[in-house]
């Protein structure tokens, strides 16, 4: 029986989910869930996140709110270095940085940019917001580009579930007039060349559209 995912690829959480399960060989099955149209506040997608929040994941009778890279750690490509205790602390190393350094930096930019417009009857972007950030944000990417001056990708010379954790809020980036933070800086941009093209991602990739603000 397959998995059942339910979210979006428009939320980079699910957007993560969807690349890890790519990447381990694992089939699934996309049940959409609309957050433009609040369905994730619904009964029956409570029923199965009381927090409303996208990913759920369906194995089964079981509903879990996150992947499952241990689970199939023997399955595909090894995202968090089984085996290798150096480089599994390198790896979860740097997804402390995305989630405490990168993440809250690069998320106002693209809730401002994209997401603002749409819930906000039709506000304008806050763009003292977004300045700050990306001011923020450049700092941040100055600590990786040296890292990327000395390895190929952010935990070490292989691709990880750190270089994955970041993709799908670079990818936004990348759509924005901002995308110079990183195009700017020659070894970010060509990790970005690189980890951007992954076939697990490419999958993921073209559905990760907002739509268009009334």
């Amino acid at each position: 029986m397959a998995l059942k995912l339910y979210g979006t690829p428009t939320s980079t959480c699910a957007a993560r989910v969807m690349t890890v399960l790519n990447e381990k060989l694992v089939d699934f099955e996309l049940r959409p869930v609309d957050l433009f149209a609040g369905e994730h506040r619904k009964p029956d997608f409570l029923s199965k996140n009381p927090f409303g929040y996208v990913p759920v994941l369906e194995d089964g009778d079981l509903t879990l709110f996150a992947y499952l890279s241990e689970k199939y750690k023997d399955r595909g490509y090894d995202l968090i270095r089984h085996g290798n205790p150096r480089e599994a602390a390198f790896t979860k190393m740097w997804m402390e940085v995305e989630a405490h350094h990168f993440n809250p930096t690069v998320h106002p930019i693209i809730f401002e940019t994209f997401v603002a417009p749409i819930f906000g009857d039709g506000r304008p972007s806050d763009q003292s917001i977004i300045k700050a950030n990306v001011d923020k944000l450049g700092k941040v990417l100055d600590i990786y580009e040296s890292r990327l001056s000395t390895t190929k990708y952010l935990a070490g010379d292989f691709f990880s579930l750190a270089d994955m954790h970041h993709l799908p809020y670079t990818h936004y980036l990348m759509q924005t007039t901002f995308s110079k933070l990183v195009t700017s800086r020659p070894h970010l941009k060509a990790w970005w060349e690189d980890t951007s093209l992954r076939p697990s991602f490419k999958k993921v990739s073209p559905g990760m559209n907002f739509p268009t603000p009334n």
